[in-house]
């Protein structure tokens, strides 16, 4: 059987889903691109976050990529200038609440960024400077509980205010724009 997989950069506002039934009206994957029946998200991003999202109709890839063998990499924007001690307490663990209990977070990569990425602007702007400075770090994580990466920048007193996935295994976000759709042959993840 013939599989579809898809890269694209979920925009800001959009839910990694494809139906909603909620009264609410909220922006969905399947208006990006017409994707064949049974496509789905592999992994999630949340609705304020943006960045590399891989779409399949194979459950079995979708399980490949979730495991703890795929780094998932995160440019994240910060409330304040992080600091390398920060940066050091991210990589070791920190604590985060998940589930109702508290957490540590296993091992990471992470480290400044000291350019402004080029991502262009949010579909909602984050703040003007008036409300003090802010700046970037990228955190590589494999594991993805609930807003992890979020909880982990406010747990070392930077809160997240913009996320964008960059990279998964070794499929980067490059030069794909909000909201661009690129079909693929397959995906070659490497661990």
């Amino acid at each position: 059987m013939s599989h579809s997989h898809f890269i694209i950069h979920k925009p800001y506002g959009y839910l990694s889903q494809f139906i909603y039934e909620l009264k609410r009206k909220k922006k969905l994957l399947g208006e990006l691109h017409d994707f064949p029946k049974g496509t789905m998200a592999i992994g999630r991003l949340d609705e304020d976050s943006e960045g590399l999202l891989l779409l399949t109709t194979d459950g079995m890839m979708s399980e490949i990529i979730r495991s703890k063998k795929v780094d998932k990499e995160y440019y994240v924007q910060v409330d304040g200038i992080i600091h390398q001690e920060a940066i050091e307490q991210l990589q070791k663990g920190v604590e985060i609440g998940f589930n109702g209990t508290k957490y540590i977070t296993k091992r990471c990569k992470a480290f400044l960024i000291n350019e402004i990425p080029a991502f262009g602007t949010r579909g909602k702007k984050i703040r003007d400077e008036r409300h003090g400075p802010t700046s970037w770090a990228s955190i590589t994580v494999n594991e993805g509980k609930f807003r992890q990466v979020r909880k982990m920048t406010a747990a070392v007193g930077f809160p997240t205010l913009r996320l964008v996935r960059v990279r998964i295994g070794n499929v980067h976000l490059n030069d794909l724009q909000a909201g661009e759709v690129l079909e693929v042959e397959e995906f070659q993840i490497t661990e």
